[in-house]
């Protein structure tokens, strides 16, 4: 039996620390991709549980799914705009607060509001440098006929995405100025931007002064930063196996695919039905491929190579080297110093967004 373990304590831990960083400043809990791998409800009830009453999703289904948990009167904001027809219905039947991010979206949006004769609450997507959704900064034009122009749309905030605030202080400042910039020109023309929100978790924790009105957390409910320190989080979630089989390699015997690693003397070896089909030494943010990120991942291999990185599974409370590759739905560690047998839990850190073909229990 293998399961991801969810330490709910950890989550309450975190979540007191992020509400105390975040002061007066309102919370929206992000939820998207399935609560971080978690599962929805059970995150907004611990979010809920800590007095957070704002959710952001990117699935019309998300907010279903947490309208029928009972969070009837919760504010919803739905990240990903859409001109989706049908999905616009079913949103606007479920409550949920828009995302406009273009004249394109907030024209059927509008539309179909004033046809159903009702008004849709929206948050206007300013892009600062994410390049995904959102009017430019400089499309003041585009963005003022939104509050001017159509009835229909009720804005109650304005929002933008920090790209940087992870790794550099200047990209970040210069797209806090982008944005405070746009929130000027909409006042200037006289209009309210209602709340207005910048931050993720990495500006919360990095840049707690560019807070605004709001500030949307995700990945620092679970503790697991892309950034260095831990600001007081701890880290969320672990998978744990039982030993399958418990054997010796004799001397010059090689274990996985490829002969990707050889015996040097005979060595006793635990095999556990673990693999990176479930999320095992799968890693994210390798796709980047400009001069700079290139010769960072020559040189992360580099290190890699010359202190010969490994990965690691617990085992008896005892740290034990994987050997050869990680199968898919297998691997294989070192267990020669290891008192173990079959049927002992071992323990793996597994992102939990990666996570799959198992069960998730919170404890």
């Amino acid at each position: 039996m293998k399961a991801y373990i969810v330490e709910t304590s950890i989550i309450r831990e975190n979540l007191k620390n992020l509400k105390k960083r975040a002061g007066n400043t309102p919370i929206w809990a992000v939820l998207k991709g399935n609560g971080y791998g978690l599962g929805l409800e059970p995150m907004a009830a611990l979010c809920a549980e800590a007095g957070i009453d704002r959710f952001c999703v990117t699935e019309a289904d998300d907010v279903r799914r947490l309208r029928e948990a009972g969070y009837k009167d919760a504010r919803i904001l739905m990240l990903r705009p859409t001109t989706d027809v049908d999905e616009i219905h079913q949103l606007l039947d479920l409550g949920a607060i828009f995302t406009v991010s273009s004249q394109d979206d907030a024209t059927v949006l509008s539309g179909v509001a004033a046809q159903r004769g009702t008004i849709a609450e929206v948050h206007v997507k300013i892009d600062t440098g994410m390049g995904r959704y959102g009017f430019l900064p400089t499309e003041i034009d585009k963005i003022l006929p939104v509050f001017a122009y159509m009835d229909s749309l009720a804005v109650s905030g304005v929002y933008s995405h920090f790209s940087c605030a992870f790794c550099s202080q200047k990209q970040t400042r210069m797209a806090y100025l982008a944005f405070t910039s746009v929130l000027r020109a909409i006042v200037d023309a006289g209009y309210e931007t209602g709340e207005t929100h910048i931050c993720n978790s990495a500006g919360l924790l990095r840049f707690p002064e560019y807070k605004l009105g709001g500030v949307r957390i995700g990945s620092a409910i679970l503790g697991r930063l892309s950034f260095k320190g831990s600001y007081g989080l701890r880290r969320v979630g672990y998978c744990q196996a039982r030993v399958d089989e418990v054997r010796w390699l004799p001397k010059g015997h090689t274990c996985g695919y490829g002969a990707g690693w050889k015996a040097k003397h005979p060595t006793r070896i635990a095999v556990l039905p673990v693999g990176w089909y479930h999320g095992f030494g799968c890693e994210m943010g390798h796709d980047l491929f400009r001069p700079r990120d290139q010769l960072r991942a020559a040189a992360s291999a580099i290190k890699g190579l010359v202190f010969k990185k490994a990965y690691y599974v617990t085992l008896n409370g005892k740290r034990c080297k994987v050997l050869g590759h990680i199968g898919m739905l297998h691997t294989v560690v070192d267990v020669t110093n290891v008192p173990c047998a079959v049927g002992d839990t071992a323990i793996f850190d597994i992102n939990p967004i990666m996570c799959k073909g198992m069960p998730v229990v919170f404890q």
